[in-house]
């Protein structure tokens, strides 16, 4: 993908998953960003491909770039118990 591409592509993760359609959930992941690659540039690039991609603009595909500062420790505790044995079957 040449430079100007990725100049795009990197403005268009900057506005966020909600602006292209992903919903509420502000987090990008391989898929989505492959997804939205081959709807702006009609290319479609593996996961692998995509992680590439991301590492090129300067994206880290495993540290997110945001964290809170305080975190909502019950929520935490029930994620713990009711979420996370859910997921583990």
């Amino acid at each position: 993908m040449d430079e100007p591409r990725l100049r795009r592509l990197a403005d268009a993760l900057n506005e966020g998953p909600a602006a292209h359609g992903f919903g509420e959930d502000q987090r990008w992941t391989l898929a989505r960003v492959s997804d939205l690659i081959a709807r702006m540039f009609r290319t479609r690039y593996t996961l692998r491909g995509t992680s590439y991609l991301l590492h090129r603009i300067g994206w880290s595909v495993q540290v997110p770039a945001h964290r809170p500062v305080e975190p909502d420790v019950a929520a935490v505790a029930t994620w713990r118990q009711e979420v996370w044995p859910a997921g583990k079957r």
